[in-house]
């Protein structure tokens, strides 16, 4: 008589009750279909830091001494998704800067008097229009112009530019979310 192999232990962290909404990057792909799932499982999990804090938590210092609020981070994001996508790579500065000006230029973290409903819908506006821009980009190896340097910048190393930069910040969200409301989870 055999018995059925156990099977092996799970070893995974509790998931948030909307975190099957997020669409789990391939295990298996090209460079370009592996960078942009796991940069959209970034921006959703960000939304899902988000999600179901009451409205006036959301620009909540929670974790002093840090200047950081959800609000805020939503207001970077928009103008990381701009600046690196929309104007350096794609070379479109049509549009105004989103929270950010010379004179000043804190404005995402220090000016929350704004709705972080319309804030949150400029977030997924401008995820949008980052996600035409690099579908229609004919390689990661296409260059767009780094404003600092005026020196060519590849969409590969601003996909792994955005990549950081999300990680980066869904751990602050992470950080926030448990102060505001004891929530964990990814």
């Amino acid at each position: 008589m055999t018995t059925a192999p156990t099977p092996p232990p799970q070893h995974l962290s509790p998931a948030w009750a909307d975190a099957e909404s997020r669409a789990t990057p391939p295990l298996v792909g090209d460079e370009r279909e592996l960078l942009t799932a796991f940069l959209d499982f970034h921006r959703e999990t960000f939304a899902l830091k988000c999600a179901g804090v009451p409205v006036e938590r959301l620009s909540e210092l929670a974790v002093p001494p840090s200047g950081l609020s959800l609000h805020g981070l939503v207001r970077h994001l928009t103008g990381a998704e701009q600046w690196w996508l929309e104007i350096q790579f794609a070379g479109d500065e049509t549009r105004p800067l989103l929270y950010y000006s010379d004179d000043d230029p804190e404005q995402d973290f220090e000016h929350l008097d704004g709705d972080f409903a319309e804030a949150l819908a400029l977030w997924r506006a401008q995820v949008e229009i980052s996600r035409r821009i690099v579908a229609e980009a004919p390689s990661l190896d296409a260059t767009g112009t780094q404003k600092t340097t005026g020196r060519p910048v590849s969409l590969r190393r601003i996909l792994l530019h955005m990549l950081a930069e999300y990680a980066r910040h869904n751990g602050h969200a992470d950080l926030l979310r448990e102060r505001i409301d004891g929530s964990t989870g990814y």
